[in-house]
């Protein structure tokens, strides 16, 4: 897997810091960045991105390898931020390149990432790091700070070179009242500015949102009210990293004097892994397991499983479906969708909310109450970091390029030189030397689609192909042709799925397709493939006209000999 360059970098000077980001910019997923230092190399993160509609068949993306794939001797270790699919959900790929690159991350980022990589048979080599803590690893020194988020446990890194200090802040939002008590370490952020930070990677999800975003702590009296009032079963669905989501449930479900079932098989491990590491505080005799839970009133149990976003094979896409062996939704039952709607995947969700209250459920989410906040701070709170750290130069990362160019200009309302920020995207080469920060390069930059076993196999093309499948349908158009004399011994046989029209409706283009054949072949044409071509042409011109339809068309043009040889084949079968 070499790397297809764009622009060609120059070649790297001694003590000059070498930026790579390999995904999370121009999107919102698959966040992973290299640093390349004297021959070294530190990554930061290596997540996945999840699959749109229009990605039929693709299970996850990941990042572009391809411009670190033949030097992954020389990475030094990956540094993990934080606990998020998004952020750890590529290691186990990365790995299977090369299985002993070190993992460096919190407790309960690393015990998600271990728990990951055991179901791919592979056993890391991991560093645990706490808040303020130094690590020197090869020539990158580094430093780590507490910050807040979504789940527990984050870390934003400070990478200390001779060409400077970059602060990698992860996914951050500033909560006040944090579920844990941890709060974002402005002292240490403010003491590293004051040190001087170099250069600035900022998350930049809500860097187009004006004010500040609220505390996760405020969805608790919403989720509370929710499971008190309700009379039958409760189902919640949040993701399964969320834990201080989880922990609100919880609690909630405490209060009503409900038994707490996890469903699904990730949040099972995830929420174990937590409860275990003590970042989940779960009552003696609440937890019951799923098969025992049968046997409860239906309402002194809450559930907690997976599938907030309508995906097709999660616990609540089941549920909904009357295809769970072991829940069953109905009259008085009560669904809550503790999470946020992901752009691209409304329809799926509010096809899941119809069901769901056609079953008779009444289902609650973030449109009609107050289930849920961002784990990403709005413009608000990226200033107060802007103004604590005190960059010189800033590069926004993960986010849209709407997201990151609202980044940049919070970076230039608070000082920083327009000349020192980057809005780069993914295979963008940036350099930074004393000398300040500049593009160098360009590799192209692939989604990587992980289609079951499959990894890299599957092409824009092949999605395109899928897509047509699913929208057009599907024709093909088998001739046998004697190529000594241009008589058609076979068809053409036109056979078609996925249109409504019965097959019939193709008596009219047969004498169409047998005359063009006859036309090409008159004209001296004797390549079966450039037949097949004009079959396809022919066919796909009636279509349109006909039908206003554009499926795939695949010709067969077989010589006289090999219809002769399948037929014999099939006759000894």
């Amino acid at each position: 897997m070499s790397a297809i360059v764009i622009q060609q970098p120059p070649k790297l000077a001694k003590d000059t810091l070498r930026i790579i980001p390999l995904g999370g910019l121009g999107e919102v997923g698959r966040n992973m960045t290299a640093f390349e230092l004297n021959g070294r190399i530190l990554i930061v993160d290596c997540g996945v991105l999840f699959p749109e509609d229009s990605q039929p068949g693709v299970d996850l993306i990941l990042p572009d390898f391809s411009a670190i794939a033949d030097r992954l001797d020389d990475v030094e270790a990956l540094v993990l931020t934080h606990g998020h699919e998004d952020h750890i959900g590529a290691v186990p790929y990365l790995l299977k390149l090369r299985d002993d690159i070190p993992l460096i991350g919190s407790r309960l980022t690393l015990g998600l990432t271990e728990a990951k990589l055991k179901e791919h048979r592979i056993k890391p080599e991991s560093i645990v790091v706490e808040a303020r803590d130094r690590l020197t690893v090869g020539e990158f020194v580094l430093e780590f700070f507490t910050v807040t988020h979504s789940i527990p446990d984050c870390l934003a890194v400070a990478i200390h070179t001779p060409a400077g200090t970059v602060l990698h802040t992860g996914d951050i939002k500033v909560d006040q009242t944090p579920i844990d008590g941890r709060v974002t370490d402005f002292q240490g952020l403010g003491r590293l500015g004051a040190e001087g930070v170099d250069l600035l990677l900022m998350d930049s999800t809500n860097a187009d949102v004006p004010g500040h975003s609220e505390s996760e702590r405020s969805v608790g009296p919403a989720i509370e009210q929710t499971v008190l009032a309700a009379t039958g079963q409760v189902i919640v669905s949040t993701f399964s990293s969320h834990v201080h989501r989880v922990q609100q449930i919880v609690n909630a479900a405490v209060k009503a004097k409900r038994k707490v079932v996890f469903v699904g098989r990730s949040m099972v491990r995830n929420l174990g892994i937590a409860e275990e590491l003590g970042y989940l505080h779960i009552p003696r005799n609440t937890l019951v397991d799923l098969k025992k839970a049968g046997s409860l009133p239906r309402d002194r149990v809450l559930y907690v499983c997976t599938g907030s976003q309508g995906e097709s094979l999660a616990a609540l896409s089941r549920i909904a479906n009357g295809a769970h062996p072991q829940i069953e939704v109905g009259e008085g039952d009560t669904v809550l969708l503790a999470s946020s709607l992901i752009p691209g995947n409304e329809a799926s969700v509010f096809q899941l909310i119809n069901r769901l209250s056609e079953k008779g459920a009444h289902v609650v989410h973030k449109g009609n109450a107050h289930v849920h906040v961002s784990g990403h701070g709005n413009s608000g709170e990226l200033l107060q970091f802007y103004n604590v750290v005190l960059p010189e130069r800033a590069m926004p990362v993960h986010g849209e390029f709407r997201h990151l160019s609202a980044n940049a200009q919070l970076a230039i309302d608070t000082g920083v030189d327009p000349a020192e920020v980057v809005v780069a995207k993914c295979g963008t080469v940036v350099d930074l030397s004393k000398n300040g920060v500049k593009v160098t390069g360009q590799y192209r930059n692939d989604h990587i689609f992980v289609d079951g076993q499959s990894v890299g196999e599957i092409t824009e093309d092949d999605l395109r192909d899928r897509r047509t499948l699913s929208n057009e349908g599907f024709i093909t158009a088998i001739v046998g042709i004697d190529l000594a004399n241009g008589k058609l011994v076979v068809g053409p046989e036109l056979q078609a799925r996925g249109l409504a029209e019965d097959d019939n409706v193709f008596d009219d283009v047969v004498p169409k397709i047998e005359r063009a054949i006859a036309d090409a072949y008159a004209d001296g044409e004797r390549n079966t493939h450039t037949l097949q071509q004009i079959v396809r042409r022919t066919l796909g011109r009636w279509v349109s006209q006909r039908l206003r339809r554009k499926p795939m068309i695949v010709p067969i043009v077989l010589p006289a000999e090999t219809v002769d040889d399948v037929e014999r084949a099939i006759e000894s079968d």
